[in-house]
């Protein structure tokens, strides 16, 4: 599959273990699909995605940088940028989610099977979704499917439901171990 990385995706491959354990559950997530899956796909990534991971702590942005380093760019073409201005104009995303609106519209203009982010805000998000697929429909293209690493792999809700099972059944501690 033709995948785009969206910055949330390096940044959970580098970031610190997190102490929420939903949290931290996805992050782990994150680097055994980096680690062990990214190979079987090709994968894409922007500009856009490389000035927003350069931001912060100098030594977490080398790293989000570093794992990104052979990841092929696309163009921010007029295309692009005119698909980005149509979705902001739609109200389907706020005005000040310009760099989540470009992902979107990269992903489509560059024709990728795949949107992959951990933005349930504004990107990976079921309650937008479909307006946006029309939206891009009706300006004829094809919106990418937009999904977190645990929605393409399907291993985060088997962790989540064994969790949950002996949480209710009172066997933490087996879980946790």
């Amino acid at each position: 599959m033709r995948i785009y990385i969206e910055s949330t995706i390096p940044s959970y491959v580098v970031a610190r273990p997190a102490r929420d354990l939903l949290q931290a559950a996805r992050q782990q997530l994150t680097r055994d699909w980096w680690d062990l899956r990214r190979e079987r796909h090709e994968l894409f990534t922007s500009q856009v995605v490389l000035d927003e991971i350069a931001d912060g702590e100098a030594a977490m942005a080398g790293q989000r940088l570093g794992v990104m380093a052979q990841i092929k760019l696309l163009d921010l073409t007029d295309e692009a940028k005119s698909l980005t201005k149509d979705i902001l104009a739609s109200g389907l995303l706020p005005a000040d989610a310009d760099r989540d609106a470009a992902h979107i519209a990269l992903a489509t203009i560059h024709e990728m099977d795949v949107l992959l982010s951990w933005n349930c805000r504004h990107i990976a998000n079921a309650a937008i979704q479909a307006r946006l697929r029309r939206l891009v429909e009706q300006l004829e293209f094809t919106l990418p499917v937009l999904c977190t690493p645990d929605e393409l792999t399907g291993e985060l809700y088997a962790w989540s439901a064994e969790f949950m099972g002996a949480f209710r059944f009172g066997q933490m501690a087996k879980v946790m171990i």
